[in-house]
C-alpha cells in the first residue's frame, strides 16, 4: 500500500496562515453582542482610575497609551478567544504617584525590565513549571486578597471624594450632586437587580420560575407568570454596565461643559521615550522588583488559573499569557505606553457583565484606538470629569466576582492555607509576602501527611490537578 506523501513545504505555509486565521475568526466572534459589550465594561473600573491618576501625576501621553492598549485588547482576544483584559501595572502606577522623582522614563523603564523578564520566563518554560508547582489554594489566596482590595479600593471611591493627580482622598462624598453618594447607590442597585449575584446575565428560565408555576397554579395564573417572565426576561437582557457607564458620560459633559472646547483632533505625535543610565536602575529597583511578584502571580498564573476554571475548553497557558505580557511592554513602552498586564479581576468582571469571547475585549480595543487617534490626550479633560462615585461601582463587582472565584476551596486545610495568603496579601499591601507566606504554610500542613503512604511529590501535585 503506497503511502501518501506530506504536503510541498509551499502547500504547508500556506495552509498554516490561514488556519491562523480561521482561528482568530473564531475568537473573535460574539456570542451575545449586548452581553460582549456589557462586558467590555467590566474592567473600566480598574482601567480609568489608575491611568488617570498617572496621565495626571507624570504627564503620561494618555492618547499614546490607548493606541497601545486599543491594539493589545484586540491582539490577545484574537490569540486567545476570552475576555482578557488589558490593565496598567498597579504596583509601577502606584510607585510613580507617590515618588516625585519617578517620572515618566523610570515608569517604562521599569515596563521594558519586567516585560523582559516575562518574556524570558515563558520562553525557556520555567513559567509553566512554576503553573504546575504552585498549589491551588496558594492562588485562590492570592485572588481573594485581590478581589478584596479592589472591593475596598471601590468602597472609598463611592464614599470619599478622590483626588487622582494626588492619589489621595479629598474629603467626604456628599449624598447628593452629578456625583454623588445617592447616583453610587442607584447604580449599585440598578447592576444588582439586572445581574443578581451571578456571572453575565442571567436567565430567567434558569432561576426555576415561571414554567413550574405555570402548571401548578392553572390559567388564572399562567398569563400573569407569563408576563412577569417576559419582565424579568427582559430586565435581564439590559447592558447594565454599559448602561451605567454611558450615563457616567453624559454627567461627565455635563460637568465639565467646558472640557469639550479642549479636544483637539487628532492622534498624540509618538516618538522613542529617552530613558537615561539613572532611569533604567531607578526604574528595576523601584519599579520592576516590586511589581515581578505581582505580575508572575496574578497577571499570569492566576490568570491561567481563572480561565481555566470560566473557559475549560479554551487553551489559555502560562507560557503564551508570559509571552504575550512580555511583549506588549518591550514594544508599547518605548514609545511611552503605560506598562500593561492582564489581570485575573479584569477577566473577572468582564466575565461577571456577560463578556464570554474575545470579540468582548476587540470592541473595547477598536473603542480605545479610535479615541486615541482621534482625540489623543485631549481625551483627559472628560475623563477628569467622569463621575468617581461610578467607577467605584464597576471596580465594585468585579472584586467581588474576583473573590468569589476562591469559594471553590472544598477542604478545611485548603482554605486555611488560602485564608492566611489573602490575609498577609491584604495587610502586607503585597501578593509577593501573601505568596510566600501561603507556601510556607502550605508545606507545613503538608508535612504532616508525610509517612502515611504517600510520598512528596504525590503530595505536592495532587493539590494542582
Amino acid at each position: 500500500m503506497e503511502e501518501t506523501a506530506p504536503p510541498p513545504p509551499a502547500s504547508r505555509s500556506r495552509s498554516s496562515p490561514l488556519a491562523a486565521v480561521q482561528k482568530a475568526k473564531q475568537n473573535l466572534a460574539l456570542g451575545s453582542k449586548w452581553g460582549e459589550l456589557n462586558g467590555a465594561m467590566g474592567d473600566l473600573g480598574t482601567y480609568i482610575p489608575i491611568v488617570l491618576a498617572i496621565t495626571l501625576a507624570k504627564n503620561l501621553d494618555l492618547g499614546t497609551t490607548l493606541i497601545f492598549t486599543g491594539v493589545y485588547n484586540f491582539v490577545t482576544g484574537a490569540i486567545y478567544g476570552v475576555p482578557m483584559p488589558v490593565q496598567p501595572m498597579k504596583s509601577i502606577a502606584a510607585v510613580a504617584i507617590s515618588n516625585p522623582a519617578f517620572e515618566v522614563p523610570e515608569v517604562m523603564a521599569a515596563g521594558i525590565c519586567t516585560g523582559g523578564i516575562l518574556f524570558v520566563l515563558g520562553a525557556t518554560g520555567l513559567m509553566r513549571l512554576a503553573y504546575r508547582l504552585i498549589p491551588i489554594a496558594v492562588v485562590r489566596g492570592i485572588q481573594l486578597a485581590q478581589g478584596l482590595s479592589f472591593a475596598m479600593t471601590a468602597v472609598k471611591y463611592i464614599r470619599e471624594l478622590q483626588s487622582f493627580g494626588k492619589s489621595k482622598a479629598a474629603g467626604e462624598r456628599p449624598w447628593l450632586g452629578l456625583d454623588g453618594l445617592i447616583l453610587a447607590l442607584v447604580c449599585a442597585g440598578f447592576i444588582m437587580i439586572v445581574n443578581g449575584a451571578g456571572a453575565g446575565v442571567e436567565s430567567p428560565a434558569g432561576e426555576g420560575g415561571g414554567e413550574i408555576d405555570c402548571e401548578m397554579d392553572g390559567g388564572d395564573r399562567t398569563d400573569e407568570a407569563d408576563k412577569w417572565g417576559r419582565w424579568r426576561a427582559a430586565i435581564a437582557s439590559l447592558p447594565s454596565a454599559f448602561i451605567v457607564f454611558l450615563l457616567g458620560v453624559v454627567l461627565a459633559f455635563v460637568r465639565g461643559p467646558g472640557a469639550v472646547k479642549g479636544f483637539r483632533i487628532g492622534p498624540s505625535p509618538i516618538s522613542v521615550v529617552k530613558i537615561s543610565k539613572d532611569s533604567w536602575k531607578e526604574g528595576f529597583i523601584k519599579g520592576t522588583i516590586p511589581q515581578l511578584p505581582l505580575s508572575i502571580l496574578n497577571s499570569v498564573i492566576a490568570v491561567c488559573k481563572l480561565s481555566t476554571d470560566l473557559f475549560p475548553d479554551k487553551d489559555v497557558s502560562a507560557t503564551s499569557v508570559s509571552i504575550t505580557v512580555g511583549l506588549m511592554n518591550l514594544i508599547g513602552c518605548w514609545f511611552g505606553a503605560m506598562p500593561s498586564c492582564h489581570g485575573a479581576g479584569g477577566l473577572a468582571g468582564q466575565y461577571k457583565f456577560g463578556g464570554r469571547t474575545g470579540g468582548c475585549v476587540a470592541m473595547l480595543g477598536v473603542a480605545k484606538l479610535v479615541l486615541g487617534l482621534v482625540l489623543g490626550s485631549s481625551l483627559v479633560r472628560i475623563l477628569d470629569q467622569f463621575p468617581v462615585g461610578v467607577l467605584g461601582v464597576l471596580l465594585l463587582f468585579a472584586g467581588i466576582e474576583l473573590a468569589m472565584c476562591s469559594r471553590d476551596m472544598n477542604s478545611k486545610e485548603e482554605s486555611f492555607v488560602m485564608l492566611i495568603c489573602a490575609a498577609v496579601s491584604l495587610v502586607g499591601s503585597s501578593a509577593a509576602l501573601g505568596f510566600l507566606c501561603g507556601m510556607v504554610v502550605y508545606l507545613l500542613v503538608r508535612m504532616r501527611r508525610v509517612g502515611r503512604g504517600q510520598s512528596w511529590s504525590s503530595l505536592w501535585f495532587s493539590s494542582n490537578t
